[in-house]
């Protein structure tokens, strides 16, 4: 019951028929819809190597629209959370501080993970034919699958945090959503290209 109140009190800060609100929840969405569409059809026809000429070259250059439509994700969510008012209770030091912790913990896993995996390991090379001798099981993945995503939500949790924001806080949730629905989908895909690579290696 408890919590039920609070959810309702969250929402009540809340106006999702905001524009800014929409557009964020709209970006947010879109991002990993785009690069499982465009990395699968890339997988399945080489469209994209064969344009640049590699598929060292086709994945950079998915990898830079990534980034880029990142960086619009994050300029739509500070906006959509700018627009929106914050929660007075939760605008002080202590909240403050919690969610700069929280956003260097998620810091930490983003930047140790891209360390770990290399740009095309990062950005969807395996679906370019660019395989990896074996699986990464250092830090971060030692301590959880996805790091790279689970890093990103909660460097937007910290944000959200950072600015007392319910809104923001919503809009987390759409991030964790977004990416849950993405692994769903990119995990199992991903270990079969690697067990036909095995596959094909044992056949050898």
């Amino acid at each position: 019951q408890v919590d039920v109140a609070a959810m309702v009190q969250l929402f009540g800060y809340v106006d999702v028929t905001d524009t800014g609100f929409i557009v964020a929840v709209l970006s947010i969405a879109f991002n990993p819809f785009f690069w499982n569409v465009v990395a699968r059809w890339e997988h399945k026809t080489r469209a994209l190597s064969q344009v640049f000429g590699s598929p060292h070259a086709a994945c950079y250059c998915l990898g830079t629209a990534i980034l880029v439509l990142n960086c619009v994700r994050s300029h739509c969510f500070t906006e959509a959370m700018k627009s929106q008012p914050k929660l007075e209770g939760w605008d002080c030091h202590w909240t403050y501080y919690s969610g700069l912790a929280i956003s260097a913990v998620g810091t930490l896993f983003v930047i140790s993970s891209f360390l770990a995996l290399g740009f095309t390991g990062t950005f969807l090379g395996d679906y370019f034919g660019i395989l990896m001798e074996e699986k990464v099981t250092s830090f971060p993945f030692s301590v959880l699958d996805n790091p790279m995503y689970w890093g990103s939500t909660a460097i937007y949790l910290g944000w959200s945090l950072m600015h007392a924001s319910p809104a923001g806080l919503l809009l987390t949730a759409v991030v964790a959503i977004s990416y849950t629905i993405a692994v769903l989908y990119e995990g199992p895909f991903t270990e079969e290209i690697y067990r036909r690579k095995q596959k094909g290696v044992k056949s050898k």
